[in-house]
């Protein structure tokens, strides 16, 4: 019973918490800004493509 108290007030389980969560965040942001970017760069490759294309028309 005096472990269970023992870990009960143990404050280096939620301190790992805490920095898993942080870093869960930054992961979370990462990939968001990720996702955003390649959306981008996607539609400027397309651009660059239909441009050529469309001056190898005329």
């Amino acid at each position: 019973m005096r472990k269970i108290r023992e870990l009960a007030r143990d404050q280096k389980g939620g301190t790992l918490i805490e920095y898993g969560l942080i870093l869960a965040l930054i992961f979370v942001v990462m990939m968001v800004a990720v996702h955003a970017l390649a959306i981008q760069v996607v539609g400027t490759i397309n651009h660059v493509k239909n441009e050529v294309v469309n001056a190898s028309a005329v």
